[in-house]
């Protein structure tokens, strides 16, 4: 009898200590969140409430500990009627840790969650991140879109403007077109320029000429007739540039796609009719413009525009310095080729 009463009074001390083993690891795990919580907020508030309980229990089992070790009348009189007093208030207690941790105030109020992040705004962020630019190339700006052309060996671009739409107040058609050809090499100084206009906002005529620059020679041909006392007409139509027509872009920021345009890896860019430079339209007083799209593709190997596209709307606008303002739609398109290639430009035919 003696052995039984023995065996059970150690297993109850071993219980007992285990318990405060285990209340004193969920003690300190509350302190090294509460470190990670000194903001406050739901999980903040709950483990303040967490540690002051556990403190309080820690201090009931340690009582219970010592009155385990001098096995008291007391305790064994309880026993005997089958009440153990400390047990039944460590029970208490326990339920109150758990009325305290999860029974909270806080988080039953819409102000006191956590804002959700926006999956879509998370997943753009990543694939913009994922896809970003070279370095150096987080914003760019080409206010003038064949910017640092000259710089390369050689290259060919296309660029067109057009109009189409009515004179402002009016139901009057109007339209306008001037597009553009341009070769460069860069080792014999030389440049090739094709145009194209069409249009009564151009001029009364369609017009066709070919420019060519040959280091310090120009050479200008229009309508298929070489003019031979051009002069500095012939030098100004053979540097015509793309930049002069249609612009270009201030502002321009990565949307996070690149792919190999016109041969060449090149990155997109978005921007706003606000980040555009556009010299051949001019709003009056009343006048409007509506962005539709655009289009900014940079390639960062060699610095310079690979694609530049906008479509906009116009109300009450003055486009190639006419002063009849109209209302109607511009499309803009530019594309560069052939960027590193030097072409074989000669003296045009007929000159």
């Amino acid at each position: 009898m003696l052995i039984c009463l023995s065996s059970h009074n150690r297993a109850r001390k071993t219980f007992y200590h285990r318990v405060v083993q285990t209340f004193n690891i969920w003690l300190l795990r509350c302190k090294k969140l509460a470190r990670f919580s000194a903001s406050g907020g739901i999980i903040g508030d709950q483990i303040a409430g967490c540690q002051w309980w556990l403190r309080l229990i820690g201090k009931d089992f340690k009582r219970t500990d010592y009155a385990i070790g001098g096995e008291s009348a007391t305790m064994r009189a309880e026993e005997r009627n089958g009440v153990n007093a400390v047990s039944l208030r460590l029970w208490f207690l326990v339920v109150l840790v758990i009325a305290a941790c999860a029974c909270t105030r806080r988080g039953q109020q819409p102000e006191d969650l956590p804002t959700p992040a926006e999956f879509d705004a998370v997943a753009t962020a990543a694939f913009q991140t994922q896809n970003a630019p070279p370095p150096g190339f987080g914003e760019v700006s080409f206010a003038q879109v064949d910017a640092r052309l000259n710089d390369l060996a050689g290259w060919r671009y296309v660029v067109q403007l057009e109009f189409d739409g009515t004179f402002a107040r009016t139901t009057r058609e109007t339209s306008a077109n001037a597009s553009a050809e341009v070769w460069y090499n860069q080792l014999a100084s030389s440049r090739r320029v094709s145009v194209q206009t069409r249009g009564e906002l151009i001029g009364d005529e369609d017009t066709t000429y070919e420019a060519v620059r040959l280091g310090p020679d120009a050479f200008l041909v229009r309508n298929e007739i070489c003019l031979a006392n051009a002069g500095t007409d012939a030098e100004t139509a053979a540097d015509l540039s793309a930049g002069n027509l249609v612009g270009g872009v201030i502002r321009g920021t990565p949307t996070g796609l690149h792919a190999t345009l016109n041969g060449e890896e090149s990155w997109q860019y978005t921007f706003t009719y606000e980040d555009l430079n556009l010299p051949n339209i001019i709003l009056e007083g009343d006048g409007r413009v509506f962005f539709t799209s655009g289009e900014l593709w940079v390639a960062p190997e060699h610095n310079v525009v690979t694609r530049f596209y906008v479509n906009i709307e116009l109300e009450n606008a003055r486009i190639f310095d006419r002063q009849l303002p109209v209302t109607g739609t511009v499309i803009i398109r530019y594309d560069l080729y052939d960027v590193g290639v030097q072409p074989n430009l000669t003296v045009p035919f007929g000159c």
